[in-house]
């Protein structure tokens, strides 16, 4: 494995902490900056549609760069964006910042998994994008408690501080430990003939599973914690570690899927989805009882957001490996995470606190359905080739 590979995911680490050290520090912004609750609340928002909408935008303009400047720049608006976030008189600079750090960190997301595809051989791209997407899982499990206890410890914009001083440690290790690139397939610039790859369909099917895992997996992340605590009865006390060890469940889930996820793309999704379906239904049904309720959380940890590499491999063999795609594809992730936590509080006014549960189990099915022409297409090209192997087998001495 290239030894780039790993510095990526150092970049993305500190991409992950920025996005979630909001959740972790909403009491003292709120304070800090003179708004409610709910007012920081919209900054996580704002951060997911910034990265939604102005991710692919961000990539389109650096089309004609190639990938280590690309790297750099993003890296430096990231940490502009940072700064301003730590300097922030007020609320409405605070959410510019946030804008500007949500559009280069998915940016980077594309880029950085380009440059991993093209770092690699194409038997191991598979594990390649694991190592690079352990950045995300270990921001999950490491950079949301670590900013939340530095701003706990020092100030809440001492947590921006230190995401700034991690984007400079992450910027010089690319600066030292990537090479220089050619521009990867599908990115030589021409914008239009960048377009063309879009008019393919299965792109666009593989683009909305991705969609539907995530939505299902957030759908139950969003709110585990009200749950744990009000419905299966935890202490708050107990929550944060309960969510580490979510996280490291993600991390092992990452592993394992990377391993798979080049020879067995579609199998390794359609076994995640169905998992995931069985998980969040067990974890509604049995969220009032502590054991079953850790189990199945546990569950959607290894098999939610750890589909990433097998998505990011689907999603490259219907369109190509090029920071475009890749990064259109981080804001369908995103629109996933958008859905999913949204719908899932709007269920909850409703519903209580086991609807986004059962939520997230409707999208995981509808995830399922999805995967239906993909896997009609593989069973049809299968059979197409048995009766010529047989044929070669029966004309062999």
């Amino acid at each position: 494995m290239p030894r780039a590979v790993y510095v990526l995911a150092i970049g993305i680490f500190a991409m992950v902490t920025s996005e979630f050290a909001v959740g972790g520090l909403m009491p003292e912004m709120a304070s800090g900056l003179g708004v409610t609750i709910s007012q920081v609340g919209y900054l996580i928002t704002a951060f997911a549609v910034a990265m939604a909408a102005g991710g692919p935008l961000m990539t389109v303009a650096l089309v004609r760069i190639r990938p280590k400047p690309a790297l750099t720049l993003l890296f430096a608006i990231f940490l502009a964006g940072n700064v301003l976030a730590a300097v922030a008189p007020s609320y409405s600079i605070m959410m510019v910042a946030r804008l500007v750090t949500g559009v280069a960190s998915q940016a980077f997301f594309g880029v950085a998994i380009s440059v991993a595809v093209q770092l690699s051989r194409p038997e191991i791209r598979g594990r390649a994008l694991a190592v690079v997407l352990n950045g995300l899982m270990l921001g999950t499990l490491l950079g949301l408690p670590l900013s939340t206890l530095i701003g706990g410890q020092f100030g809440w914009r001492a947590a921006f501080w230190a995401v700034g001083a991690l984007t400079v440690i992450a910027a010089l290790a690319t600066m030292a430990g990537v090479p220089r690139l050619g521009r990867a397939d599908g990115g030589d610039g021409d914008f239009r003939q960048e377009l063309t790859v879009f008019r393919n369909g299965r792109l666009w099917l593989a683009l909305a599973t991705s969609t539907l895992i995530i939505g299902a997996t957030f759908a139950a992340f969003s709110y585990l914690s009200p749950i744990l605590t009000q419905v299966t009865g935890f202490t708050s006390k107990a929550v944060p570690l309960l969510l580490v060890a979510y996280g490291a469940a993600t991390v092992v889930g990452n592993f394992v899927v990377g391993r798979l996820a080049d020879r067995h793309t579609i199998g390794v999704l359609l076994s995640g989805l169905v998992l995931n379906t069985v998980f969040l239904a067990g974890f509604a049904l049995f969220a009032h009882l502590s054991v079953p309720a850790v189990l199945a959380m546990l569950g959607v940890g290894l098999v939610g957001v750890t589909m990433n590499p097998a998505m990011a491999v689907r999603v490259q063999r219907a369109g190509n490996p090029g920071p475009l795609v890749n990064t259109v594809h981080a804001s369908f992730i995103t629109l996933g995470v958008i859905i999913g936590s949204s719908v899932g509080g709007l269920v909850i006014d409703r519903f209580g606190l086991r609807a986004p549960l059962w939520l997230g189990v409707g999208l995981a099915v509808l995830g399922t359905v999805s995967l239906l022409p993909e896997l009609a297409r593989t069973r049809a090209r299968s059979s197409a080739q048995s009766p010529a192997q047989e044929h070669a087998e029966a004309a062999t001495p």
